[in-house]
């Protein structure tokens, strides 16, 4: 596992267990009540007088939030599963490998164009679609110099590297959208208490009411940021990936390219010498 990851997935238990033994707390809260004595004990409240202590289940959240707890939700499973495929697809292997590098190097030196085109149609690596298209656009156009076979990889590589960074673009979607629901879901709940404080449903000793309008409300601003920050810090730690990635499949593609201008130095040879024989 890289430092950054194991450093935020550190970050993150130890945030869940500081924030564990406080919702514990709060949703068994006591509350003073008098006994015929006249002494006063403290009971513990039930989950019915805590709001937060119902949001804390699906049901509880559902009702708290309103109508943006479903966005809310799709989007904490889109995070969740965003998070997992780039931790299983974002890696060296399906970008450049040593072993794809190996047998091209191999097959370069001996000339073998139709070998390696057919290694590369066998290997689902960006580097591997890179020398694909080199090869095919080659094969094709044999009278085609360098330079024109040069341009083809260039463009290809940028295509690859572009694909990469869209790909993980998704989880920084998420980031900047989730908080944005959970402000127009806060917005709408303080529509609807404030509407009720026109229509005077919390006046006298309904005011508690109001609180707990207003602090329902603003579960959705919570739940909002609750998903969008770890969705920033994993596209942070992706994107800090794929750039090193990209970076490495920029000088793979080099090392390459050297090698076929090697080739291609040698067949201009060859063929100067030919008709010079002649």
């Amino acid at each position: 596992m890289h430092r950054p990851t194991f450093f935020v997935l550190t970050l993150l238990t130890c945030l869940m267990s500081w924030i564990a033994p406080v919702v514990q707390a709060q949703t068994v809260s006591p509350t003073e009540t008098a006994t015929p004595s006249g002494v006063v004990t403290e009971a513990p409240a039930g989950a019915e007088d805590n709001p937060f202590g119902q949001a804390l289940t699906l049901e509880g959240f559902i009702k708290s939030t309103g109508v943006m707890a479903y966005p809310l939700i799709v989007l904490s499973m889109v995070t969740a599963f965003l998070i997992v495929l780039f931790t299983v697809t974002v890696r060296q292997g399906t970008v450049v490998s040593d072993a794809f590098m190996n047998s091209a190097d191999a097959l370069i030196r001996k000339q073998d164009y139709l070998g390696l085109l057919a290694v590369c149609n066998r290997r689902n690596e960006c580097i591997a679609r890179i020398t694909a298209k080199t090869l095919d656009f080659a094969t094709r156009n044999p009278t085609a110099s360098f330079e024109e076979v040069k341009e083809v990889t260039e463009a290809e590589g940028n295509r690859q590297s572009s694909l990469l960074l869209a790909r993980i673009a998704y989880l920084g979607d998420v980031g900047a959208v989730a908080p944005m629901l959970g402000l127009l879901g806060t917005t709408l709940g303080m529509i609807t208490t404030f509407h009720a404080i026109s229509g005077k449903e919390y006046g006298g000793s309904n005011q508690l009411g109001l609180a707990q309008g207003v602090s329902e409300a603003l579960l959705c601003t919570a739940s909002g940021l609750v998903i969008g920050i770890p969705a920033l810090i994993f596209y942070a730690i992706f994107r800090g990936k794929v750039n090193r990635l990209i970076s490495e499949m920029e000088a793979a593609t080099t090392h390459l390219m050297a090698l076929l201008a090697v080739q291609y130095k040698r067949a201009a040879r060859a063929a100067t010498s030919g008709r010079v024989g002649e």
